[in-house]
């Protein structure tokens, strides 16, 4: 903005006739600083500054991504151990073999898979779930 308003004021006196401004330098007489060819030059002590400081930079900012995002949900495997060698585990009951009512497990920690133990009262307190038990029942006629 000042530079703005030196410039005007040169110009202003200098369509009047006068080439400087009262109280300012010409504009020929402001230093300017000296530019190399590309207008920027690093030298071998700013390189050893910069270097290190773009280093900590890059592993400060991954540590803070890294960080965050461990805070979220965490993707990972529900079946920890229950039938590893089959692709898929595929558990099948007919109606008439259940009885009255089956309880079955969702959170993968029952001894009893696929029937609900109560393993997941001990998941839920350590990881904060809310996983409880499938349980069907068969309707009264």
């Amino acid at each position: 903005m000042t530079l703005l308003l030196i410039v005007l004021i040169q110009k202003q006196h200098t369509v009047q006739g006068n080439t400087s401004t009262p109280g300012l330098p010409a504009m020929s007489q402001i230093p300017m600083p000296a530019l190399s060819s590309s207008g920027f030059s690093l030298t071998k002590e700013h390189f050893l500054v910069a270097v290190p400081v773009a280093v900590v930079a890059a592993v400060g900012g991954f540590l803070v991504s890294h960080y965050l995002s461990g805070r979220g949900c965490k993707k990972g495997q529900v079946n920890t151990c229950i039938s590893k060698d089959s692709p898929k585990v595929v558990h099948s009951f007919d109606m008439e073999d259940i009885g009255t009512k089956a309880v079955y497990c969702r959170c993968w920690k029952s001894k009893k898979f696929p029937f609900c133990d109560g393993a997941h009262a001990k998941h839920n307190d350590e990881t904060g779930d809310n996983v409880g038990p499938l349980i069907i029942k068969k309707k009264d006629a």
